[in-house]
């Protein structure tokens, strides 16, 4: 991973917690960077199926419709469902 700029911000988190993690030696930044980098990864992927759910429905209703059309080629399992 390359270098990043970083900037401040200010969060509100659970006390307990936060006392907890200072006691225990964990980097709270580190922490919460990583989950935000996971959250918006999450969303990203969310966000891409969601506008491109037309196109995946489109073209589950033409597999339904024609089957796959390298059904002669494919192996391994599932390759039976679509054998017309």
């Amino acid at each position: 991973m390359g270098l990043s700029t970083k900037r401040k911000t200010s969060l509100t988190l659970d006390a307990e917690a936060l006392d907890a993690a200072r006691r225990l030696g964990v980097n709270v930044s580190a922490v919460a960077d990583e989950a935000l980098r996971t959250a918006v990864a999450k969303a990203r992927q969310q966000q891409w199926r969601t506008d491109n759910a037309a196109a995946f429905a489109a073209q589950a209703a033409w597999h339904e419709q024609h089957g796959h059309p390298l059904a002669d080629i494919l192996a391994g399992p599932g390759a039976s469902m679509w054998k017309r």
